[in-house]
């Protein structure tokens, strides 16, 4: 299109969570003359890391997924509960799954990401995720049905010892209360290889505690209905039997079709310049899982909730700098700390001057997020539905 003409077009936020969200809001309370269209297919927007406290019940699912139709209500900013099926960045155009073929003025590519499996035979088949509200109702049924069995040498696998797989390890292990054994597998050698070392040394005591055993250096080669392959450097392969398989082994980015195609790493996250502008196309931002980006030492961020809120920020800056000429700001993200869940009411945290774990932690921790849920207005009530249960 004719410049005049794109600039007449909304700025369009693709992908609805954590990131997406917070940058669509902050656009479209800075630019109230411009329209800001976000497009995400879901009803509900998913706070995903309280997701574990859903799961033991400590959370209900309203208040980590409030409908986005409550969260935009009188925000000046429309919502197309469709999916982006393909962009074309030369026309600024992107086509949905429903058909309808909408333009854009700029865009800010917010997709998120997918479970990596690595081509493992199986995984894909025999193995439940932990990213929606779905795979909760489906861990939540698993449980259920592994304490009513009671049936000797039950046995539930999580593969991948990060943040993720140590948070759900611990909470299915109090769950489960001694009805099934938990076994945590990681192909590297040491669980949470980038956290801070006191959050590492927490979490491996509260494995402990909860006779969760951990197993190093131990690599996945193939998942079977009912069990799993595994195998381990210079040993024989073992085959071990398991009630279920959760895959919480990394993600890669779930970006559209893109016309032309705009380099991606070995993630399929698109490559990102110092402001977050996709390399190659200069109307078109990324954010999270979707964006491959390195700090000023060359190392990439970590895919956290944390990371995702900073670009947010930045990119709707940018976004507004760009759109008026303006010089546009590199991002430069501040590490305010890092949080582990470690089990009911259980927690670990480093960070804002604090070193801290046990029950206290798990308060504070969930003070913060409450702070980062989207809304005062849900934060509202989210903050009186806790104080209830506290009195």
């Amino acid at each position: 299109m004719p410049p005049t003409e794109a600039e007449q077009q909304p700025i369009v936020v693709v992908g609805g969570g954590f990131g997406g969200l917070s940058a669509a809001l902050e656009l479209a309370a800075a630019t109230p003359s411009t329209p800001v269209l976000l497009i995400e297919p879901q009803e509900r927007f998913l706070f995903l890391p309280l997701l574990y406290e859903l799961l033991s019940g400590e959370l209900r699912r309203w208040e980590i997924a409030p409908r986005y139709s409550e969260l935009l209500a009188g925000r000046g900013l429309a919502w197309l509960q469709e999916r982006v099926s393909s962009i074309n960045t030369s026309e600024r155009q992107l086509r949905t799954d429903r058909g309808r073929q909408l333009h854009y003025s700029q865009l800010v590519i917010a997709t998120g990401g997918q479970p990596i499996t690595y081509g493992i035979p199986g995984v894909a088949e025999h193995c439940l995720g932990f990213r929606s509200l779905a795979d909760v109702e489906r861990l939540q049924q698993l449980v259920q049905r592994l304490r009513l069995q009671q049936r000797p040498l039950q046995r539930l696998v999580i593969v991948g010892a990060g943040a993720s797989g140590v948070e759900l390890a611990c909470k299915l292990a109090d769950l489960l209360q001694g009805a099934a054994v938990v076994e945590l597998i990681e192909q590297g050698d040491e669980l949470l290889p980038q956290s801070k070392s006191f959050n590492r040394d927490q979490a491996r005591q509260a494995l402990l505690q909860r006779d969760i055993r951990l197993r190093t250096g131990t690599r996945v080669v193939a998942v079977q209905q009912g069990s799993l392959s595994l195998q381990r450097s210079g040993d024989a392969s073992e085959q071990l039997n398991c009630d279920g398989v959760i895959w919480t082994g990394g993600v890669v980015g779930s970006v559209p079709a893109l016309t032309p195609e705009l380099g991606c790493d070995g993630r399929g996250r698109l490559r990102c310049d110092a402001e977050l502008r996709v390399i190659g196309c200069e109307h078109v931002f990324a954010i999270g899982d979707a964006a491959a980006f390195s700090d000023a030492s060359g190392s990439v961020l970590p895919a956290t909730a944390q990371v995702a809120y900073q670009q947010a920020s930045c990119v709707a800056s940018n976004v507004i700098s760009q759109r008026y000429g303006e010089p546009l700001s590199p991002f430069i993200w501040k590490d305010l700390g890092e949080m582990l869940g470690l089990g009911i009411g259980q927690a670990t945290l480093t960070g804002m001057g604090l070193t801290l774990a046990g029950p206290t932690a798990f308060q504070l921790r969930r003070l913060a997020y409450l702070a980062r849920l989207p809304g005062l207005q849900h934060q509202l009530r989210v903050a009186g539905g806790w104080l209830a249960d506290w009195l």
